[in-house]
């Protein structure tokens, strides 16, 4: 049984992801915008989805999303409010009681949710008393910013502390490189640490290729926030899409992402989705007719990742495809075989591509009996590594001349020293070194022996210590 999902937002871009996320579930679950819907006679035994692990619902047929929105001004929650009368849990919510933004500052942000935490700690427990089979959480947030980083951080740290058996996943939004925020760099390079050490699995996402992508999709010039993330939330509801709509396999998180995730440090994930059909989106005609062949082999196209590909050759560790509508099976094994043979594998990696065949939403109508296929792919390769390598020497550039630092002297532990950029800076090197390292064949082999060496392989009689001299004698 696929257990329960709470959503965090954070944050003005993780609020706006958010709802256009919350937006795409109600659609897909027949539920309407103040969170009644017209099934609610239909007998649960008879509905094809699954409601429970993102919606709680009452006798009266009304749908409440598990849902927590945290940020330090008011303005994009009041719109989320706004645009959805009667859907969202007002109890669900927490403002900073200054109610003005971090100022970009990842210091201001942590240290608002430093001072804040046992009450946002406090609304989460709150939440988690509806559920009965509680999986783990998504956070949604940018890196770059002051409340989805810095808030967003101590955010992930209270999470592992309190709910260390919970999986705890990220979709997180990286810069583009025309950004005008100076302390970016900062931001992200202590964002990055967070999800090294806190998070179980991040999907990563980067304004350019959003950027790029949105700019073919919706074909006008000016594309806002509202058009870019209906991209975003085409890809999370995609993700969990055997998990509302059940199937045999990958019906929970753990299932779904520990076939893409080898070893705990390998857990930055990339994207890509093919069509962005209207199902997904608005204002768009590409519902043409396609074939499971067709999209898998779109998938592994660099034009449609929602994150930049500089990397040519890139070495994959493992992929998770879901698609969606009427799959032939020979279309699925036609498609593994050619995308087995272009791209290439880790030597270690022996079962590295995972189809789930997904089902459509009987509520969108308007497609319910249209021949096209929809899908979506995540793939833990090394062609992350440049992201990660480009935010490491944005950062070395500016905290090489201690340029734009004001803003963190004032806030622990930045007035006393420099010791938490330069550690975090070195854990992300680590990540680094750690993808290049496992596109080599005895990668794995390297894991193992440091395992056993960790467990204590001794002669229990044999100890010593650093002088040579035998301990128990």
């Amino acid at each position: 049984m696929a257990g329960e999902i709470v959503t965090l937002q954070v944050g003005q871009c993780g609020n706006q992801i958010g709802q256009q996320f919350w937006s795409q579930l109600t659609k897909e679950h027949g539920i309407d915008r103040d969170g009644y819907t017209q099934f609610f006679n239909i007998q649960s035994s008879f509905r094809d989805d699954n409601t429970d692990p993102f919606f709680k619902d009452n006798d009266n047929g009304r749908y409440t999303p598990r849902a927590i929105m945290l940020d330090l001004e008011p303005k994009v929650i009041n719109d989320v409010f706004n645009n959805f009368q009667g859907l969202f849990d007002q109890r669900n919510v927490w403002v900073s009681q200054e109610r003005y933004g971090a100022g970009n500052s990842w210091a201001k942000g942590y240290d608002e949710g430093r001072r804040n935490m046992e009450y946002i700690l406090n609304i989460i427990d709150k939440e988690l008393e509806s559920t009965d089979n509680f999986e783990g959480f998504q956070l949604l947030h940018s890196v770059a910013g002051g409340t989805g980083s810095g808030l967003g951080s101590n955010l992930l740290e209270a999470l592992q502390e309190r709910y260390p058996k919970s999986f705890l996943t990220t979709y997180s939004i990286f810069p583009s490189n025309e950004s005008e925020v100076v302390v970016q760099p900062y931001n992200t390079i202590l964002t990055l640490r967070r999800l090294v050490e806190e998070s179980d699995a991040s999907i990563v996402f980067d304004n350019n290729a959003i950027s790029n992508l949105s700019s073919r999709i919706f074909k006008k010039s000016n594309v806002g926030y509202s058009d870019s993330n209906q991209l975003i939330a085409a890809v999370m509801s995609s993700v969990t899409n055997s998990i509302r709509f059940p199937s045999y396999m990958y019906s929970s998180l753990q299932s779904i992402f520990c076939t893409l995730i080898p070893t705990p440090d390998l857990h930055f994930l990339t994207p890509s989705f093919t069509p962005f059909s209207s199902d997904y989106i608005t204002h768009t005609s590409d519902d043409r007719h396609n074939t499971a062949y067709d999209v898998i082999l779109d998938l592994i196209d660099s034009t449609t990742s929602l994150t930049t590909q500089t990397e040519k050759n890139p070495v994959y560790f493992n992929t998770f495809c879901t698609l969606i509508g009427s799959i032939d099976n020979n279309d699925i094994l036609r498609g593994i075989n050619k995308i087995q043979h272009r791209l290439q594998f880790a030597p270690w990696s022996v079962t590295s591509i995972h189809v789930n065949m997904g089902r459509r939403s009987p509520y969108l109508t308007s497609q319910k009996d249209s021949n096209y296929i929809n899908g979506m792919m995540l793939s833990n390769n090394s062609g992350i590594v440049p992201l990660l390598t480009n935010s490491c020497e944005t950062f070395d550039k500016i905290f090489a001349k201690r340029a734009f630092l004001n803003a963190f002297r004032e806030v622990e532990p930045f007035n006393r020293d420099d010791l938490e950029f330069t550690d975090s800076r070195s854990i992300v090197q680590n990540v680094i070194d750690e993808y290049t390292a496992a596109e080599e064949k005895d990668y794995l082999d390297d894991i193992l022996i440091d395992e056993e060496n960790m467990a204590g392989n001794l002669d229990p009689y044999n100890q010593v210590d650093a002088d040579g001299d035998n301990i128990l004698n």
